[in-house]
């Protein structure tokens, strides 16, 4: 039990405890209490009362039953959500924020205030996309600077590995950086160039002994393919598009599987020069690679993966001619490939896909090259034809949206409470080594909840997406899971029916403590 009270067998807190739990929160200033007949501890569904001091921000004590306001000091900040359920907020391990240099992509107020309004309470943000980007401790400075005073939720940083930084690496660990990515394949941003299995040989050496996570953008083009992607679709045959520009299924023909099982399997024949160092795949889109990863981790290579909302509820099939808003790299693939991500997710066993996040990776509309008619399309401001998967910016709007995606696409599935804390939240809290404060709902974390309406229903306009720009594929559909309320550190900082405390503003902090693990 995670509290500081006994309970008899039933759960319920004895008088004994409840009274010397309660009264040892006399002499604290202020807390917070929330209650609710729901709540997701221990990897369980069970009624809760979570007391939250304010002073520290941490969770203070549990009580695993309701415990009423009359319990409580007089004026304690009390509330009972039942019938709703009680999560830890969600914690994001991939989102890109783009700021500063490219802020009218995104930034840290919009973006944090996106992922507020749906329960998330930590994002880590990407190296790239930023000008400059996370990949010197100068960036990283660069970066926290323009953060200062814009978060509505804590922040964490990522560094980034390119040709010729790995001398940057060991500083990065040190200024708190939550852990490294690099690209195999071309990332679609001039200053954020591949490594080559060179640069990432010197890499995995010089973190080889760092509390950090060295993780990887797993594409890479083999060295026999009948398409190869963004930069030869106006080639000569073999290399040739396999049909037009606009149809998605000849953008899914130029990014096939064996990009991703090419790049996990070079990632693998060099894990073993730093056999301690945790190894992750971002974005796990290809059944394919799935065997690769089993084997490897059967191995003892410790390695892991993720993957993302939009490979779990959007289908190939399914993506009309033109809507580029679907457009990301590895690319969204069939529904047999959809129900294989979620079969692994769903093993009773060890499942190589540990977490599931957004990588929320925005651009300005016209970007996308949309064609008139579709939700978001702005004229594009290029000369470049509309709806071009292969022209336009690749990357899914949805931070914020995405507890409710995984609800909506996981009722089919048996999916439960817990299974969506552990992970989005128990273990992506851990990927980035701050477990010992994020994704659990635990006496000694961080009180950051969100409060979790599984019933309630709504659909996807410009109003539930927060983020800077509307351009998003989830635009239109309805989703089943509603977050009422989101609390870091035991403030509300957003509610669906008040909005935001304009009063208090952004109070999020950026997570820049070293990793010890």
């Amino acid at each position: 039990m995670a509290s500081n009270n006994s309970s008899d067998e039933s759960g319920t807190v004895s008088r004994t405890s409840s009274k010397t739990s309660i009264s040892s929160t006399l002499g604290q200033p202020s807390i917070t209490v929330l209650a609710s007949s729901r709540a997701v501890l221990n990897n369980h569904l069970t009624a809760a009362t979570i007391v939250i001091s304010l002073d520290s921000g941490k969770i203070t004590s549990i009580h695993h039953s309701i415990i009423p306001a009359s319990h409580f000091p007089p004026g304690t900040s009390y509330v009972d959500h039942s019938p709703h359920i009680l999560l830890p907020g969600l914690v994001d391990a991939h989102v890109h924020l783009n700021e500063p240099g490219r802020t009218e992509w995104e930034g840290f107020w919009t973006g944090t205030r996106a992922a507020a309004f749906g329960g998330v309470t930590t994002v880590v943000d990407m190296p790239l996309n930023a000008i400059p980007p996370t990949t010197t401790v100068n960036g990283l400075e660069e970066k926290v600077r323009a953060a200062q005073g814009q978060c509505w939720v804590d922040v964490g940083f990522y560094g980034g590995i390119v040709p010729g930084n790995d001398k940057e690496l060991k500083p990065l660990v040190k200024r708190g950086v939550r852990g490294f990515k690099g690209f195999l394949i071309d990332s679609g941003v001039d200053e954020f160039p591949a490594v080559s299995s060179t640069d990432i040989a010197r890499a995995m050496m010089e973190l080889a002994d760092e509390p950090t996570t060295l993780m990887f953008h797993a594409e890479m083009i083999p060295p026999i393919s009948d398409s190869v992607g963004d930069d030869v679709q106006h080639s000569a045959p073999p290399l040739a598009p396999v049909g037009p520009l606009n149809e998605y299924n000849t953008f899914l023909a130029s990014r096939p599987p064996s990009f991703e099982t090419y790049a996990i399997a070079e990632i693998l024949s060099l894990a073993h020069l730093a056999p301690r160092l945790p190894l992750h795949i971002v974005h796990l889109s290809a059944l394919e690679a799935i065997p690769l990863l089993r084997d490897a981790r059967a191995a003892g290579i410790n390695i892991t993966a993720e993957t993302c909302f939009h490979y779990l509820s959007l289908a190939a099939e399914a993506i009309q001619n033109g809507d580029t808003r679907h457009k990301c790299c590895p690319p969204i693939r069939k529904q047999a490939n959809q129900d294989s991500l979620w079969s692994e997710l769903l093993r009773e066993d060890d499942s190589v896909i540990k977490t599931i996040v957004s990588d929320h990776s925005p651009c300005t509309p016209d970007l996308k090259l949309l064609p008139e008619g579709i939700a978001g399309a702005i004229p594009p401001s290029s000369t470049e034809a509309t709806g071009d998967f292969f022209a336009a910016w690749g990357g899914v709007s949805s931070v914020g949206l995405g507890i409710s995606i995984l609800w909506t696409e996981g009722q089919k599935r048996g999916v439960t409470a817990p299974d969506l804390v552990r992970w989005c939240c128990t273990n992506t809290a851990r990927q980035i080594g701050l477990g010992h404060r994020k994704g659990d709902l635990q006496v000694g974390h961080d009180g950051d909840v969100a409060v979790f309406d599984d019933a309630a229903t709504f659909e996807v306009e410009p109003s539930a997406m927060l983020f800077r720009n509307k351009c998003s594929p989830y635009q239109g559909k309805r989703l089943r899971g509603v977050v009422r309320e989101t609390w870091l550190r035991g403030r509300r900082i957003h509610s669906r029916e008040g909005g935001f405390d304009a009063k208090g503003g952004p109070c999020g902090e950026l997570l820049l403590e070293p990793r010890t693990g």
